[in-house]
């Protein structure tokens, strides 16, 4: 599976200035993990994008506008799912 390289901080602020953010929260998480873990091809094509602009702020920004709500929805989930894997990995040393 395709990771996310680099600040994770620095993708989920430019998807919280979008306004992705808080909609996902409010969000039932089931469909999109299960799409995350069968390999979604939305997913692969935003990660590829995000780590493709390096620390880039406006290119992030101007690239990620050119997603698909959807598209946008399952990166927010899979930022915040590797968010998380890295805390824990970080409380288990």
């Amino acid at each position: 599976m395709l990771h996310l390289q680099g600040d994770l901080q620095f993708v989920f602020d430019a998807l919280f200035e979008m306004g992705v953010i808080e909609p996902v929260l409010n969000m039932d998480w089931k469909q999109g993990l299960e799409e995350i873990n069968v390999g979604s091809p939305k997913l692969v094509r935003a990660i590829r994008i995000v780590n493709s602009c390096g620390r880039d702020r406006g290119l992030l920004r101007n690239e990620l506008e050119k997603l698909d709500k959807s598209s946008l929805e399952i990166l927010a989930m899979e930022v915040a799912r590797e968010y998380a894997d890295f805390h824990l990995r970080q409380a288990l040393h």
